[in-house]
């Protein structure tokens, strides 16, 4: 029998973005909408935190969705700030809604994914690199 659910895709995003997201009720609410629109559901969180430690200053934020999770780190001490996020879930979804939300949201300069099939030999789907301040692809590899 074929699941539709037993996909085990995981999204790895690497960002600059411009404009980071910084104050921790903002993010949990931007949470909650990028989760719902991307059809997935919370079970719980999302949780948010700031850090204020130096070399480490910056916010995090996860959720657990019904069919995984959802995390993402921002380091706002460098300029641009650094995004990482990741997207695991057992339902399909696409990579390039994710980065267009991410690049729209926080005004990216570059974001930089991976996107897994962990469900047999963590094989890549395909990485791909977008340099924003040009608004096209400067460089893609993959299967």
């Amino acid at each position: 029998m074929n699941h539709k659910l037993l996909v085990h895709k995981h999204l790895i995003i690497r960002a600059e973005a411009i404009s980071p997201p910084m104050d921790e009720e903002f993010l949990r609410r931007w949470f909650e909408k990028f989760i719902t629109s991307i059809g997935m559901k919370v079970m719980m969180g999302p949780y948010v935190k700031y850090s204020n430690m130096k070399g480490n200053r910056g916010i995090t934020g996860a959720a657990i969705i019904e069919t995984s999770h959802i995390i993402m780190h921002v380091w706002d001490e460098p300029t641009p700030a650094l995004l990482q996020f990741d997207v695991y879930s057992c339902s399909e979804f696409d990579p390039e809604t994710i980065c267009q939300k991410i690049e729209k949201d926080f005004n990216t300069t570059k974001i930089e994914y991976k996107f897994l099939n962990r469900e047999h030999d963590l094989k890549e789907i395909h990485t791909i690199k977008y340099n924003y301040s040009d608004h096209h692809t400067y460089d893609e590899l993959g299967y």
